[in-house]
């Protein structure tokens, strides 16, 4: 039997960040071995909220080139851009035909931006849940990769999947298949530098709020230097009081690669003013290694339009074959 499949994403919006690295692309590279990766540039999902062409275009080859510096191999893993397999957008009308609108108002990302956009809000970001199963299902996904916060639309996507088996396919035969969350619980949820009780976002319009992948030495020394704490010595996890203290020792935790019971014990005597140059430290040798790479890779347009194309062409096979079943399905007679 061959090996279970990975399926994920991440917008090519703003700069990767921390929480974009340790909640997602680390955990990629760390368990690709195990399967077979599916992992995308999601410009599709880049445009749900007001974007700049110029600049969409230059965060995917961005992205792209961050994904091989973080470590994906291609021997197990494909990377392509969303928009580059036409199935994405097909497939979503298809299933956009059999949701219910009611479940797409009831998302609760939804209500949170649509209240931001106000009048301006687009059917693309009520309807982008739906694009997101397509994904999912397109490649017919064993797992996903979710952060609690996308737990709600992985259910979506499997609510879609029993509706639309239910209503075309056999009972012993489904046509989509079911995918499974793929939760990783320690730094799933990274929290912004200038507020604990937030999720680190490339939203957030605070550059003090999160550390990108790309950040100099200096901005991430400025960063930390700035960063959120409390007024209590001695630092510790999981106290709900200290929100920032349990997300810095977190970071610290993730980016030096130390057991929790060691760096409780070890940061548990400490004052700010110790743990701060600890964590600046730590961060910028963690990053430079992926900054090199980054930088070997960008500059190589002609390599990174390689893997992209080799990418696309492994994932439209695999799309186009889910696409047609689907279509089979629904009674659309395919094409002479």
């Amino acid at each position: 039997m061959g090996r279970q499949r990975v399926l994920s994403g991440v917008q090519p919006t703003g700069n990767l960040h921390l929480g974009n690295y340790l909640g997602a692309i680390r955990n990629w590279v760390e368990g690709q071995s195990q399967y077979e990766n599916f992992l995308f540039i999601a410009d599709l999902h880049a445009i749900t909220m007001p974007h700049d062409p110029a600049i969409l275009a230059a965060n995917t080859y961005t992205l792209a080139a961050i994904y091989l510096a973080c470590g994906l191999d291609l021997t197990h893993s494909t990377i392509f851009v969303q928009s580059h397999v036409s199935a994405h957008a097909e497939l979503t009308w298809l299933l956009n035909c059999i949701t219910p609108l009611n479940w797409l108002t009831d998302m609760i990302q939804f209500k949170e931006k649509a209240v931001k956009q106000g009048e301006n809000v687009g059917v693309g970001l009520l309807d982008y849940p739906v694009l997101m199963a397509s994904d999912i299902l397109l490649y017919e996904a064993d797992k996903v990769p979710v952060g609690e916060d996308q737990k709600q639309h992985l259910e979506l996507t499997r609510d879609i999947v029993n509706r639309f088996n239910h209503q075309f396919a056999e009972p012993d035969q489904p046509v989509l298949k079911l995918p499974e969350p793929l939760i990783r619980k320690e730094g799933a949820r990274i929290m912004s530098l200038t507020d604990g009780t937030k999720k680190m976002s490339k939203s957030d319009p605070s550059e003090l709020s999160r550390i990108n992948l790309l950040d100099s030495p200096d901005e991430i020394n400025k960063k930390i230097k700035r960063c959120k704490t409390d007024p209590i010595r001695g630092l510790e996890f999981d106290n709900p009081e200290r929100p920032e203290c349990n997300n810095l020792l977190t970071l610290y935790m993730l980016l030096s690669g130390k057991t929790k019971e060691a760096v409780a014990a070890e940061c548990q005597d400490m004052g700010w003013g110790q743990f701060k140059p600890l964590l600046i430290e730590t961060a910028i040798n963690a990053l430079k290694p992926i900054q090199d790479k980054y930088q070997a890779v960008i500059n190589d347009k002609s390599y990174l339009e390689s893997v992209l194309r080799h990418g696309k062409h492994k994932a439209e096979a695999i799309a186009h074959h889910t696409l047609t079943k689907v279509k089979t399905a629904m009674g659309y007679s395919l094409p002479l």
